[in-house]
């Protein structure tokens, strides 16, 4: 069952059990055996989401990103060499005036996602709105705060983390997280919508066969698609 976004003022204090920190020291080990290959290859990468704010469960999944544009061919020979095995390939984009992003799924639960067109600065700080965190902080055993799909603020303590209502104190949360006021906005906007009319589909999602790139399919569909077309110009 989906999470619902919360509306009402609440704050709270979490307090983690053995299992749950035990659970997540798992769970960045694993980020760090695919985060490490890239990395040796002076690609920058981070984890974001629960990974990287702590308040982890069964059900979390490893969303690992680089935030920049770099050679699909590089981070997929990458991964093959450290013995990590892909699902599928996916080039997915949200909505016309979002970047067209490659997805590289290694299992149902982990993924390695990269932008093929530029990021506007929204589209960067989404990653901060939901904590981000880098290698180092994952070895270091280091959490971040960031907002939770019941748009609620995650704030790592101590024992766990406080939790409290975003709908309302969006100024407040945006100088917690060191983004824009207006990327909070887009982010509480998006989920209050999704919660009302439910889930929409994604502008493009289309699965890549073996013998293509992301970078073949991209072109294929700037040819097709004038709006994939004024996208891949707007930031160039």
């Amino acid at each position: 069952m989906a999470k619902k976004p919360t509306r009402r003022p609440e704050l709270r204090m979490v307090v983690y059990t053995g299992d749950r920190w035990l659970l997540l020291e798992q769970f960045r080990k694993k980020t760090l055996r695919i985060m490490e290959p890239i990395e040796k290859t002076h690609v920058e990468t981070l984890v974001h989401g629960s990974i990287a704010r702590g308040d982890v469960s069964e059900k979390s999944d490893i969303d690992i990103f680089i935030p920049t544009q770099v050679s699909s061919f590089a981070v997929e020979t990458t991964l093959e060499k450290a013995g990590i095995s892909v699902n599928r390939r996916l080039v997915v984009q949200a909505t016309p005036t979002y970047a067209m992003k490659a997805n590289i799924e290694v299992d149902e639960s982990t993924s390695v996602t990269f932008p093929l067109m530029r990021l506007r600065k929204v589209e960067r700080e989404f990653y901060k709105f939901g904590g981000e965190a880098n290698s180092d902080s994952v070895r270091k055993g280091l959490r971040t705060p960031g907002v939770d799909k019941r748009l609620m603020l995650i704030e790592p303590t101590e024992k766990g983390h406080r939790e409290s209502t975003v709908v309302g104190r969006e100024e407040h949360v945006a100088k917690t997280l060191g983004i824009a006021v207006e990327t909070v906005l887009d982010r509480v906007h998006a989920l209050l919508r999704r919660d009302e009319v439910g889930r929409t589909g994604v502008f493009i999602k289309q699965e890549l066969a073996p013998s293509e790139t992301f970078e073949m399919v991209l072109r294929r569909l700037a040819r097709k698609n004038p709006a994939v077309r004024r996208r891949l110009k707007s930031l160039s």
